[in-house]
């Protein structure tokens, strides 16, 4: 069993997604790979045969990000949305909307909070809430979840580079 398991919670009915995972890896320093473009860049986006640009990326309080990916064919991803509040190091809520769906709109809602464990550790809880079940379990079904588990794997080889 790995040592930092990456859970994801999705109540039926329900319009929110839970995903908690734990890094060792201390509170500042994960909160800087989600908030440094130059960081995010490394790992966000799973698949390891995507390649993201960032068009813009202010992770503040009345900031916005656009990222797209890009597959081996060609064919691009966007998402983007607008940052709500960024407390060092302990929050970050924001909009995220992926623009591949046939129409706008549909936005979600996301909340992480950045916990400090001990021995320099850390626990990340994302919330995400979505306007409607629909909207979620869409979310669920377009590969989501093994996009999450990519990333939080780079992710997680990203701190250790780091704090090596």
């Amino acid at each position: 069993m790995e040592k930092n398991k990456t859970t994801i919670t999705a109540v039926p009915g329900k319009q929110e997604i839970f995903i908690t995972r734990e890094f060792d890896a201390p509170r500042e320093l994960v909160f800087k790979a989600y908030t440094d473009p130059e960081l995010v860049i490394q790992w966000l986006g799973g698949q390891c045969d995507l390649t993201m640009r960032i068009e813009k990326f202010e992770a503040r309080a009345g900031g916005s990000y656009r990222y797209i990916h890009t597959d081996p064919a060609g064919n691009e991803y966007g998402f983007h949305g607008v940052c709500h509040e960024s407390t060092a190091p302990e929050r970050i809520i924001q909009t995220f909307e992926f623009e591949g769906l046939p129409e706008a709109g549909h936005v979600a809602l996301e909340t992480l909070k950045f916990e400090a464990l001990p021995n320099n550790r850390t626990r990340i809880v994302a919330q995400s809430v979505f306007q409607s079940v629909a909207d979620r379990d869409g979310m669920l079904q377009s590969g989501m979840e093994q996009g999450v588990l990519d990333s939080h794997a780079r992710l997680e080889e990203l701190l250790a580079s780091v704090t090596a």
